[in-house]
């Protein structure tokens, strides 16, 4: 075997050949010479001389460095006898092969720096040179998280990603803990009219007063929020304000109702939701002020049919009400009556929208007010206990144009029931009946009478077989949706026969335990 000793003066030998044959290449591309002649003849004599260590490795390869630069390495393997000594004229034309190669290696580096230069990553269709306009067109994609990471790779981004195009839309929520004009500045500078307060630990005025151009405030859930709070940063008039959420804000009543309704003239929506001091002052309160209300929430306030009858303008002696109002939100107002509906069609025409869910003292006389009312297209009924059949047929008479009814966990309601919805209600797209006394008979009233169906809930309805399944499968080829919740008299046999509507997006089979 060949010793680390015996390979060394080898590899110094393969670099004087290299230089020998580079010299053989010159000779030879020149056309002839003496002293390329005299060259050849010494380096063969010189390879006499060391013959012996070609028997002791095998024939030097050419390789690659890191650098790129070719050079001859022995193998460093062992001795092995049987193999032939190698000539010295062979190596010597593997040498000036090696030599030539490296020659046009050079060569091909020097005109490489010598050329015209590639075009720089700042030049041509690198990215850094988008237009700004491009540029927002691509952040506008981003999520906020993913905005801020790109404003951090260069000024030229973050110049595009304060961009008030970009932050359209986008609603800030923060944490007020202390004083933070930078914070209200950056706000300003990237034109953001929505924010959300998370945790409130001091005044709102700063935030108010240093973004004027502010339109939505949402304080939901912050349970130290108080009147002073908002006295304070309701102080003067903010007409940009459009949009307000109190709801979960427990200690506020009426008198923060006077500020808002003194100094938000143009508010448009509020939420009030479980404010539950909040009574039928405060209702008088926004009827005076909040004429451009269109939006209006008091889940859980502790008001009563006199309040409604404020809101509907019915004494225009001390308010003119809101009668723009769209929405109206009175679930678990356990006060109000079918008087209060009565006020609601007299006054509010102009409502598209009304949940009454929880309210437990709303029977089926109400629901003729309501049936006069033209423009409503949304009515929830969820959980009204005195809701039945007959309140069906009084919604049904004037040939309402509902198009998404709730009458789920409403006892009372049968196939009846379904038979005249089918009869009158001809504009449904929703329309949900959890929990109700229904049967097949019931669905085949409305499969066939209401073919532009697209969401459906009967879950918990124990009456339902496959057989409703498969009429509802024949008739409703626009269903979208459909809660088949705790409906353990389906089989599979049902479910495959629902799954190939065309159209269906949704399908809710929990509690599905029998077969």
């Amino acid at each position: 075997m060949a010793t680390n000793a015996e390979i060394l003066p080898f590899h110094h030998q393969t670099i004087l050949t290299f230089q020998t044959a580079a010299a053989l290449t010159n000779y030879g591309g020149v056309g002839g010479g003496s002293s390329g002649i005299s060259t050849a003849s010494q380096l063969a004599a010189a390879w006499s001389m060391e013959d012996h260590l070609f028997q002791q490795t095998e024939l030097p390869v050419l390789t690659r460095s890191t650098h790129h630069m070719l050079r001859f390495a022995p193998y460093a393997i062992p001795h092995r006898p049987q193999l032939q000594p190698i000539p010295p004229a062979l190596y010597l034309q593997h040498a000036a092969a090696a030599a030539a190669v490296h020659a046009q290696h050079h060569h091909n580096l020097q005109q490489r720096t010598t050329s015209p230069a590639s075009p720089s990553p700042t030049e041509g269709y690198h990215i850094s040179n988008l237009f700004p306009e491009i540029l927002e067109l691509i952040f506008n994609e981003l999520s906020v998280c993913d905005l801020g990471r790109a404003a951090q790779v260069c000024t030229a981004w973050r110049d595009v990603a304060y961009s008030k195009s970009i932050w359209k839309g986008v609603e800030a929520k923060l944490h007020l803990k202390r004083s933070s004009p930078s914070l209200f500045n950056c706000l300003v500078k990237r034109g953001i009219k929505k924010v959300q307060i998370l945790s409130l630990r001091r005044s709102l005025k700063d935030l108010v007063l240093s973004v004027p151009a502010l339109n939505s405030l949402n304080l939901s859930g912050c349970f130290n929020v108080t009147d002073v709070n908002l006295g304070h940063a309701f102080s003067v008039d903010l007409p940009n304000l459009k949009i307000l959420d109190l709801s979960l804000c427990k200690q506020i009543t009426d008198t923060s109702l006077g500020r808002i309704a003194q100094h938000l003239k143009n508010l448009q929506t509020l939420d009030l939701g479980g404010c539950c001091n909040i009574t039928n002052t405060g209702l008088l309160l926004i009827a005076w002020g909040l004429k451009k209300l269109k939006h209006l929430n008091l889940r859980s306030c502790c008001i009563s049919d006199q309040g409604i009858g404020h809101l509907a303008g019915l004494n225009k002696a001390t308010a003119e009400g809101n009668l723009e109002l769209e929405f109206l939100g009175l679930q678990d107002c356990n006060r109000l009556s079918d008087e209060a509906l009565g006020h609601i069609a007299q006054g509010l025409t102009s409502l598209k929208s009304i949940n009454l869910s929880f309210c437990l003292s709303i029977t089926d006389s109400g629901l003729k007010h309501l049936a006069r009312m033209p423009k409503l297209e949304q009515l929830n009924l969820n959980s009204c206990d005195n809701i039945s059949d007959i309140g069906m047929a009084y919604l049904t008479e004037s040939g309402s144009n509902l198009n998404s009814l709730d009458v789920s966990f409403c006892v009372k309601i049968s196939d009846q029931a379904l038979t005249h919805i089918a009869q009158g209600l001809y504009q449904l797209r929703s329309l949900s009946l959890n929990h109700c006394q229904i049967t097949d008979h019931g669905i085949l009233k409305i499969a066939k009478a209401l073919p532009e169906l697209e969401h459906l809930n009967i879950g918990q309805c124990e009456g339902i077989t496959d057989k409703g399944l498969q009429t509802l499968a024949e008739e409703l080829l626009n269903l979208k949706t459909i809660d088949l919740y705790g409906c353990n008299k389906l089989s599979s046999k049902g479910i495959d026969v629902i799954v190939k509507l065309p159209k269906l997006i949704e399908l809710n089979l929990g509690l599905w335990l029998k077969r």
